[in-house]
């Protein structure tokens, strides 16, 4: 193995563990925890060595966001291909969607809350966002009504999904009934898209 290659290798290596430790850091504490210092101290690495990988916080928190939006474009894949039929691929999309944002609730911020340096909704997206709309896309497309713009209609559902879970996470739903609002979105989405 070359000195280049060996250098590349552990340079990847110490970006993942920056990476895991804002994860960790902000799932137990919160963002507002995960600052340069703290995380230096816990990979155990000075803060230079932070900002030769990282611009600052901001960064990390992207890169955070793309692992998030990785792993959610795979679990919407898994749930939709499993699913038997159309109108249950919306629901299980839906059900996998809330889950996951309950289920990492930092991680969910950080890809759809705060605000991270990535571009959205264009051409120059990075892959793992382009793929978790995807999976979106290809579960609404089945149910959109002759001339729909399967797009907007995409962003439609997606608003719905993010504001349940938005809503309810914040308090301002009671968490009791949340199975039962994602089941009257969807069911009464895919009524009004011919579904």
């Amino acid at each position: 193995m070359s000195i280049h290659t060996r250098r590349e290798r552990e340079r990847a290596e110490r970006e993942r563990l920056i990476v895991t430790a804002a994860r960790e850091l902000a799932e137990s504490k919160g963002w507002d925890a995960v600052t340069t210092r703290r995380l230096a101290a816990e990979i155990e690495y000075s803060q230079p060595v932070l900002y030769s990988h990282f611009k600052g916080k901001d960064a990390i928190m992207a890169a955070v966001a793309l692992q998030g939006f990785a792993e959610l474009a795979a679990e919407l894949h898994t749930a939709r291909t499993a699913a038997k039929g159309t109108r249950e691929a919306l629901a299980a999309v839906g059900r996998a969607y809330a889950a996951f944002a309950r289920r990492r609730p930092a991680l969910y911020d950080a890809m759809f809350t705060h605000t991270v340096d990535l571009p959205f909704a264009t051409p120059q997206a990075p892959t793992p966002l382009q793929e978790g709309f995807a999976e979106l896309v290809a579960a609404v497309t089945p149910i959109a009504a002759e001339g729909d713009d399967v797009g907007l209609l995409t962003e439609t559902y997606w608003a719905g999904l993010h504001g349940l879970v938005t809503l309810m996470r914040s308090g301002r739903l009671p968490e009791r009934a949340h199975e039962e609002r994602l089941a009257l979105l969807i069911g009464h989405f895919m009524a009004g898209c011919g579904g």
